[in-house]
């Protein structure tokens, strides 16, 4: 059973680099465009503010999140939305105030949760380790967009390491998701580090590889790059059909990123 404390700590750490990139801005930064479609600034804490409060309902009222995945359910295209959008239009003091209480409050919650305890979600159930690295992912996914917004370039650090993870342990889901059968043999994948360590997974001899940097990985499995734009190599025909889907988090088929220059 793996200890929730690291990456609960890690996402901490994550949540507070964005937290001092955006407590600073003015009003009109909070309304720059972001690369999603649509989402200012605003829009990004917004959803992060509401999924937190999802996580947190999750974990301490499994019957008042029921009601949540009911909603979701009947209004799949709009959900993510309209939660985004509730929170985008408060004032910028009070939306940073709200998602610092919400992902506060998550955090006691995921640290006081008992050993073993899992948790349901718009998926399968999750622990609490794996509800910390799905919310650390989202957090630096959506604090890439806002730093683009921004023209700020966020150095990468190992946080990166449970992003990657996550990436390759939702291999499966990637190809179900497009309705295509997993492949039944395992990947190797071997990443390069911001630290310059290499982080490996699956079998060393396995005939199918991915490698490259964690970085460009990390880029793919949420989405934020195109496949061409990234410094990763796969061996095998199924290892390339999972770079071009890959996909980290839940729900439909994310629609990615174009390649740089497309459209031009």
């Amino acid at each position: 059973m793996a200890d929730p404390t690291p990456v609960i700590d890690d996402l901490r750490a994550e949540s507070g680099e964005l937290d001092r990139l955006v407590a600073e801005l003015s009003p009109d930064q909070w309304a720059l465009p972001t690369p999603a479609p649509g989402w200012t600034v605003a829009h990004q804490i917004a959803h992060l503010a509401w999924t937190d409060r999802s996580a947190l309902l999750a974990v301490t009222d499994a019957g008042a999140f029921q009601a949540l995945v009911e909603k979701a359910l009947a209004a799949p295209d709009a959900f993510v939305g309209e939660g985004a959008e509730e929170g985008a239009v408060l004032p910028p003091a009070d939306l940073l105030a709200a998602w610092r209480a919400g992902r506060a409050a998550l955090d006691r919650a995921l640290r006081d949760a008992p050993a073993g305890a899992r948790f349901p979600w718009y998926g399968p159930p999750m622990s609490a380790a794996s509800m910390a690295t799905a919310r650390l992912m989202e957090t630096w996914a959506h604090g890439l967009d806002i730093a683009d917004a921004l023209g700020v370039v966020r150095p990468p650090t190992d946080r990166l390491r449970h992003v990657a993870r996550l990436g390759v342990r939702t291999r499966d889901f990637a190809f179900g998701v497009h309705g295509l059968t997993p492949p039944a043999e395992e990947f190797r994948v071997e990443l390069t580090a911001p630290s310059v360590q290499v982080w490996a997974y699956g079998d060393e001899h396995a005939a199918q590889r991915v490698t490259g940097p964690a970085l460009d990985f990390c880029l793919l499995v949420t989405q934020r790059a195109h496949r061409d734009d990234l410094a990763l190599t796969a061996e095998g025909p199924d290892a390339g059909r999972w770079l071009d889907i890959a996909q980290a988090f839940a729900g439909p088929p994310g629609t990615g990123r174009p390649p740089k220059g497309a459209g031009r």
